[in-house]
């Protein structure tokens, strides 16, 4: 008896983790419709992807390190071994997710028969492809989630919001045995809420006097616990005033997401925390926005596990700028949502 072959796929989704996040549904998408799923990933995401059930293979591109070298033959040599592991896949299908130049190489010579790419694509990330769907994006109120899974959509896969889904790989037992320890003092007879306010955005970021009075509210309330990386301690500092357990630098990505896994609500901004409490889909979340839109970067499901909130009630939100462009108000989206939305949205999460 012959077995029949499985189609192949590429998926290339580079970066960031939040956006890796995002597409794993579609890689879930494209495993249970009988494809072979490839994912090329920089080191960003590659703990997302690497033993995801959704994925067959991960390929590692070292961007940061490449970045950190500079150009240098080192660096060429590993660019041209990881273009032969991919034609040597002989992909029938590749999926160009991430749309820039740092994808378009790679694009154009894995070898796929068919390379498909979103018509928004930028820096000449079109050139790599022999096959253009519309646009991913082109309502702004459509959850990130389901922009991405327009491709799996124009392979002739549907999936339903309320169907899409979302894995992360298994923790091992050091991962889990570490995060016991960090938690030992936890109250068992308590709630536990996350607190990770940090993003690479300056103007993504929630304002600090906030933070505080929200920490005033929860502190005697609940376990808090604050995330983020080693850089972000002084922020923690601030606004936890010494309260709570502070793991900041303290964890790898998936010890992240087993802290989140054993949380009953986890509060960011637009950041990958955020994303990766939803993936972790045990907690609640509490997603604040401020120059991006919550339509379609907060967490997708229902609201009375998912809450976004921010994103509107300035002339200029959401702008999706790096920086703020207003010359008087400066960073006044930082200030949005109040406290008070934050602290009701808690109550009706956890305390209700």
């Amino acid at each position: 008896m012959t077995v029949k072959r499985k189609k192949k796929v590429l998926l290339i989704k580079l970066s960031s983790l939040g956006d890796v996040i995002f597409n794993v549904p579609l890689a879930n998408a494209l495993k249970d419709a009988g494809y072979e799923v490839t994912w090329l990933v920089s080191e960003k995401g590659i703990q997302i992807v690497q033993n995801n059930p959704c994925v067959d293979k991960a390929i590692l591109v070292p961007m940061k390190e490449w970045k950190k070298r500079g150009m240098c033959l080192t660096s060429f040599l590993e660019y041209l071994d990881i273009i032969k592991k991919l034609r040597s896949e002989k992909f029938d299908i590749a999926i160009d997710s991430q749309m820039m130049f740092k994808s378009l190489y790679f694009m154009l010579f894995c070898g796929a028969k068919r390379r498909i790419i979103s018509k928004e694509g930028r820096e000449m990330s079109l050139l790599g492809g022999n096959e253009w769907i519309d646009n991913i994006s082109y309502k702004p109120d459509s959850p990130i989630v389901m922009n991405y899974l327009r491709y799996a959509n124009h392979l002739g896969i549907e999936v339903a919001p309320e169907d899409i889904k979302v894995t992360l790989p298994p923790r091992n037992k050091k991962q889990i045995f570490k995060v016991d320890a960090l938690l030992t003092n936890i109250d068992k007879n308590k709630q536990t809420v996350v607190i990770s306010p940090a993003t690479t955005w300056g103007n993504k970021h929630w304002n600090r006097d906030n933070w505080r009075e929200v920490v005033d509210y929860l502190s005697d309330k609940v376990n808090l616990i604050f995330t983020g990386g080693p850089g972000d301690n002084e922020l923690i500092e601030y606004i936890s005033q010494g309260k709570g357990l502070n793991l900041a630098g303290k964890t790898d990505i998936l010890e992240l997401a087993e802290v989140f896994s054993r949380s009953d609500l986890v509060i960011s901004p637009d950041s990958g925390s955020a994303h990766l409490a939803w993936a972790s889909r045990k907690p609640k979340v509490i997603a604040i926005f401020t120059c991006t839109p919550k339509e379609v970067l907060g967490p997708l499901g229902s609201y009375d596990k998912y809450v976004s909130l921010g994103s509107h009630g300035l002339p200029c939100q959401p702008c999706f700028k790096r920086k703020c462009l207003l010359k008087d108000n400066k960073d006044a989206c930082t200030l949005i949502p109040t406290v008070k939305e934050v602290t009701d949205a808690i109550n009706s999460l956890i305390f209700s």
